[in-house]
This record gives C-alpha cells, sequence and structure tokens, in this order.
C-alpha cells in the first residue's frame, strides 16, 4: 500500500489507524504549504488535490478520511475496528461523518484557512472566532457521544481515528477540550500506536 499524508494534518488519523492495524505501508509526504497537492503527478492520482491518499495493493485509490477509515474497517474486519452490529454501524458513520465533514469541514477550515471565507482585503480575525465556536459546539457534540465511555463505540474503532485528530487539533490551537474529550485525548495518546505516529511525525514534544 501507499499513503500519500501531511505531518498533522486529518491524514494523522488514517496514519494511527494502519499502526493499529500493524500494515505494510509506503508514505509519501506531502507538502501542503508547497503546493505539492497541485502538482500535476499528485492531482493525476486524486484529483482533489486533498490528504490523504490511499493507495491499496489492489491499486484501488481511495482519496478521503471516511472511504479510507472505512474501506480498512471492512478489508481488516478481524481486528473490529469496525463494529459488526448495524446500530453501532450506523453511529460509526454518523459520528465521523460529523467530526470530519462538520468539526473539521466547517469549523476548521474557518480556523486554518479564513482566506477562502473572505473578500479580498477582509478581515480573517471574526472568521477564525466563528471557526472556533463552530469547533467547540462540535466537540461539545462528540462529548455527548462518548458519554461515559472510553471509545466512542464499545472499544477502539475508526471512529476514534476522527475523533482523535479534531482533538489534537484543539490542543495545538489552545482550544480547551471538553472533559469526556479531553479524556479520550489522554487514554489516545497512551496509545502505543498513537505515540509511534505521533513521533514519526515530528510532535516528540508531546511525550516530555
Amino acid at each position: 500500500m501507499r499513503f500519500y499524508m501531511t505531518p498533522g494534518s486529518c491524514s494523522t488519523g488514517i496514519h494511527l489507524l494502519l499502526e493499529e492495524l500493524e500494515l505494510v505501508f509506503e508514505v509519501y509526504l506531502v507538502d501542503l504549504m508547497k503546493g505539492e497537492n497541485r502538482t500535476p503527478e499528485y492531482l493525476a492520482l486524486n484529483p482533489k488535490g486533498t490528504v490523504p491518499t490511499l493507495v491499496t495493493d489492489s491499486g484501488r485509490i481511495l482519496t478521503d478520511f471516511m472511504s479510507i477509515a472505512w474501506w480498512l474497517g471492512r478489508a481488516f474486519s478481524r481486528s473490529r475496528l469496525m463494529p459488526l452490529e448495524l446500530t453501532s454501524e450506523l453511529k460509526a458513520l454518523e459520528v465521523m461523518n460529523y467530526a470530519v465533514n462538520v468539526v473539521h469541514g466547517q469549523g476548521y477550515t474557518r480556523v486554518f484557512t479564513p482566506q477562502i471565507y473572505l473578500p479580498a482585503g477582509g478581515d480573517a480575525e471574526p472568521i477564525i472566532q466563528q471557526g472556533k465556536q463552530m469547533v467547540s459546539t462540535g466537540l461539545a457534540w462528540l462529548e455527548r457521544c462518548l458519554g461515559q465511555s472510553e471509545y466512542l463505540l464499545e472499544q477502539f474503532s475508526i471512529v476514534d481515528g476522527a475523533l482523535f485528530y479534531v482533538e489534537f487539533w484543539a490542543d495545538r490551537i489552545g482550544l480547551p477540550l471538553p472533559q469526556a474529550c479531553a479524556a479520550h485525548y489522554q487514554r489516545m495518546l497512551q496509545r502505543p500506536a498513537v505515540r509511534r505516529v505521533l513521533l514519526e511525525e515530528g510532535y516528540s514534544s508531546l511525550y516530555r
């Protein structure tokens, strides 16, 4: 398998799932700041110009967080990263969709790329603050989903990869996590696979 990722991005959530599964894969770093996601070579692979991208051993190309996570859970079902019971499967889909498409797609995009919401010469700060409020609202909903559980479903699953990266981003920008999310984040940091991923991606300071 070939895995195209950017350290510290949403692809970190997929990276940790690959490590949890102990799969053999090649890593290709995509520098978003240098525009490497817009090169002809990368766009030929992923016309959306996004990360993550996963090329499976059969040559299938998956180009978004949810499809990659879902495929990993299905393709390696013995790992139990994907719930078997229908109700839990639907909850997994609902929660992961909310984390990826609402908390990330609507909230964090305003925090990290406010310029896409602004007219030329506009003030970015109100957009950033709006994004932070949207993230906080989203994390509060995710906390209700967690409840008193250690993980979002009965055990660690693909959904926790999505929750982890939105918690990780909150930590990086100094946004307080709700109590249950903070506990989940700390629990995730102690998982050996997560530790390996963060050390590989250059975040050793989290373990000092």
